[in-house]
Formats: structure tokens, sequence, C-alpha cells
């Protein structure tokens, strides 16, 4: 299974992405989650210790590896685009609660399509955790559009497209849904978070495909008392480990029968 989960700044895509990891670790899975935000917060959200989060330095920032696996350095402009990763998740990668977290960071650099040596490497990496790998594979993506240009969500099962109820959320479900179908993923599903009550489930359903929606997350202050206190949902609220349970049920189902066709 492997989800990227993306949407605008705010809507609550690394909750989303934190949950369904630890549901999935719950059942035994072996679980890579990999942070893919210049704000990496994805550890709190697992339940890492802060201090042990504190001593992660993001992939992308490793200059020294960096240079080693592509042969890239100030005075050589040539590398090379297939670099040595399999060992990477393992190596960098730092376990709690049964999911290994791998924070990747992301190529500040002007522009779309970026060919840096350091886009190579992440993109390697999630390439060998996405085809290379039968595991459980979540990325928390950056909010925005910007990792599409860059290529770096090929071969993933499926996208989740976080949004609340708002047409600014609405029209970032659409560009993504746009922008997955060209790099050939076919499904992308909408989780609406933040959802008050019926007027914003309606507003929802009268504007998301239906095939496309998955489900609601309703607004929840134990969410908002957990992050406050730098903890994991998981542990906080049981309300929406339920509901974001009922999500990955949904997700379970559509990949069984994917996989019986």
């Amino acid at each position: 299974m492997k989800i990227a989960v993306t949407g605008k700044g705010g809507v609550g895509k690394t909750t989303i992405a934190a949950t369904l990891a630890r549901l999935y670790a719950a059942e035994g899975r072996r679980v890579y989650a990999a942070d893919v935000d210049s704000d990496a917060n994805l550890g709190l959200a697992l339940g890492f210790p802060e201090e042990e989060l504190e001593e992660l330095v993001p992939i992308s920032k490793m200059r020294k590896m960096i240079e080693e696996r592509t042969g890239a350095d100030k005075s050589n402009t040539f590398y090379k685009i297939n670099p040595k990763v399999d060992d990477i998740p393992d190596k960098y990668g730092k376990e709690c609660h049964g999911v290994k977290l791998l924070v990747l960071g992301t190529v500040e650099t002007a522009g779309g399509g970026c060919v840096c040596p350091e886009n190579v490497l992440l993109k390697r990496v999630i390439n060998n955790l996405v085809l290379h790998r039968d595991d459980v594979v979540i990325l928390d993506m950056e909010a925005g559009l910007e990792h599409f240009g860059r290529g770096t969500t090929e071969g993933m099962d499926m996208f989740l497209a976080v949004i609340e109820p708002g047409a600014r959320s609405i029209q970032t479900y659409r560009n993504v849904k746009r922008l997955a179908e060209e790099l050939g993923i076919k499904k992308v599903w909408v989780v609406a978070n933040k959802v008050r009550d019926e007027k914003d489930e309606e507003f929802v359903r009268s504007r998301v495909d239906e095939d496309d929606l998955l489900g609601f997350v309703h607004y929840n202050l134990e969410v908002v008392d957990a992050d406050r206190e730098g903890a994991s949902p998981y542990d906080i609220s049981k309300l929406a480990t339920e509901e974001i349970c009922k999500l990955k049920d949904k997700i379970d189902k559509v990949k069984i029968c994917d996989k019986e066709n």
C-alpha cells in the first residue's frame, strides 16, 4: 500500500497521514512514513519524542552523503542519476510505535522540474520505497502542488487529497486530480477534514465527485489539544482515530478488489 497525502497548507494532511500510519502499524504491518514537507512535523504527529526529532537531519540536507552517493560536488557538475539508495530508509530512519519515520525534506530551488543532485536522490529514495518494498508507505507531502512538477510522487497507488469545506480546498482537489492523472495515478480520493456539521458535508458532496469522496473527519478539539501538546492524535483522540480508521477500511477494501481483478 503506497499512499501520498496532499493538500493545501493547514488542512490537516499530517494528522491524516500520521494516524493512518499508526493504524497500519497497530495491525503488525511494516510501515514507512516519509515526511516530504519543508516544515517537517510528521514525527510529532506520530508520537515521537521531541528531543529525538531534533536529532534528525532531512535527507535533502545531508550534503556530504548526497555528494558521496551522486558523485556531485562544487568542482563536478556531472552526477549519477541512479545512485545507491536502498539502505537509506533503514540507515537514516527512526522508529517509534512500529512506524519507521524518514524525513526527506524538500529541494529549495526556484521553478519546477528540478534535476539537481538532491532531487535525483530524493526521487530515487521514494522510488525504492514505492516500487521495491512490500510495505505500507505513506508520504506526507508538502503543501501545494510543486511536488508534482518534481515528479517525486510517481508510482503511488493513490493520492489522498485532504480538504476543508471551502472553495480554495475544492480547487486544490481538482488540480491534484488533474496532475495525478498526468503521472498515471488514476485514484485520487478526497478526505474532507475539520467538518463541523451537515451543512459542511453537503457543501463537500455538492462539489466533489461521488466516486472520489472517501469520507469525512469532523472538527475535533482533542486533535487541537494533541497539536498543542506535541502529541499524536492517535494517542489523544479516540473519536478522530475511529473516523480515520473507517477511511483506512475503505482504502483496504478497494485495494483488495484491485488485486482480485
